[in-house]
């Protein structure tokens, strides 16, 4: 009987893997590659992170942290993940490791923390260690001083070479009407529509650009977003955010310390389903401009520099999300600025996030937006013939 069992697991495995090995092949410009599953099950999954071990960690935005382990998701959640205000475009969102995990076991978890006011959430991150698959040792590290809509928090986090956080807040959706020098997010008094940076314990860096200045926050290492959904260091040290704008106005940004990046002065953006004009113009002195406009918007979230040595053709190539248009967007990087290279992974679902994993493919988090189940899944590089 107990033969019997194994010999028809190891069959069923067989089988599987020879039906992987003939999955579709997509093409691109520069590599063939499959869409492979990794795990399936998460709701609303948001953040990536991959453990030294090959465990990853995924957040899922209606407030739990989950694990796969062998290419399984846990059944359990992890436990001591802080409350979260799962409404709107809230819950717990990124998450990312120390450089030191190995040794110091400590994660960073970006969430829409309560602020006591009805419905009410403001930016927040902790740090944790993770043991035991749970986590303790919980402190915050950081709180953006932010009001607004049940939307933008930003929320994506990246350690650059300096061994900082850095910290995307948005813009919390603050209509941009009126005034448009007099929005939030072109006010450094405050965190709307700003990079932060800090140290990992939570500490300021003298060096910031807005540190040690009266009625500024020392935190902020530019502004004048709207919602940044992607973040992402290259191998040079250059600082790159998706910023999930307007109808018509998602932009790449290669972020420079103390810089204003115009949001809502200056884009190239119209109100959604009315199509009336946001913007001043789309040049301002003193404002920074995109690397790249997306138009249509493809809805950025989700950014990746691609390091690797599985696809040796996209090596330095910036990968961006797409929720509306369920896609990645392969951008290189030339000697002139970036262009648009290909676009992949289309219409497998709401791309809410792309990493690089430690083994050097790709691992893209697919999302629904009715709350419906999703996977997580990887691509995996096919020889040309």
């Amino acid at each position: 009987m107990i033969r019997t069992l194994i010999t028809s697991t190891l069959a069923v495995a067989c089988a599987a893997s020879a039906a992987l090995a003939q999955g579709p092949v997509y093409k691109s410009s520069l590599h063939d590659y499959r869409i492979v599953p990794v795990a399936d099950g998460f709701v609303n999954p948001w953040g990536m992170a991959f453990l030294p071990g090959g465990d990853i960690l995924v957040t899922e935005r209606p407030g739990r942290l989950r694990i796969v382990r062998g290419g399984k998701l846990l059944e359990k959640p992890v436990d001591g993940v802080p409350a979260v205000v799962a409404r709107g475009q809230g819950g717990l969102l990124d998450i990312v490791l120390h450089p030191q995990f190995a040794t110091n076991r400590f994660v960073y978890l970006s969430f829409s923390k309560p602020t006591g006011e009805p419905n009410a959430a403001t930016t927040a991150v902790i740090r944790a260690k993770f043991e035991n698959d749970a986590l303790t040792d919980v402190r915050e590290v950081f709180l953006a001083d932010t009001r607004g809509a049940p939307g933008h928090f930003g929320s994506r986090l990246a350690f650059g070479p300096d061994g900082m956080l850095y910290i995307t807040v948005g813009d919390r959706q603050v209509p941009p009407t009126g005034d448009l020098e007099a929005h939030p997010a072109q006010n450094p008094a405050n965190h709307h529509g700003t990079i932060n940076r800090i140290h990992d314990d939570g500490r300021v860096p003298a060096d910031n650009p807005f540190a040690g200045q009266a009625g500024r926050k020392p935190e902020i290492f530019s502004y004048g977003h709207r919602n940044p959904q992607g973040l992402a260091f290259d191998t040079d040290g250059n600082l790159w955010s998706t910023e999930h704008g307007p109808q018509g106005g998602d932009e790449l940004n290669l972020i420079t310390a103390g810089k204003n990046y115009g949001w809502p002065v200056i884009g190239f953006g119209v109100n959604y389903r009315s199509g009336a004009i946001i913007h001043s113009g789309t040049v301002r002195e003193g404002m920074e401009q995109p690397k790249h406009v997306w138009v249509p918007s493809i809805a950025v979230s989700g950014l990746m520099v691609y390091t690797g040595d599985k696809f040796p053709e996209w090596k330095g190539s910036v990968f961006a999300g797409g929720l509306a248009g369920e896609q990645i967007a392969r951008l290189a990087r030339t000697d002139s600025g970036v262009e648009l290279g290909d676009v992949i992974v289309r219409g497998k679902g709401r791309v809410r996030d792309v990493r690089q994993g430690l083994d050097g493919f790709i691992y893209v988090a697919i999302e629904s937006r009715d709350g419906a189940p999703t996977s997580i899944v990887r691509l995996e590089p096919v020889a040309r013939r």
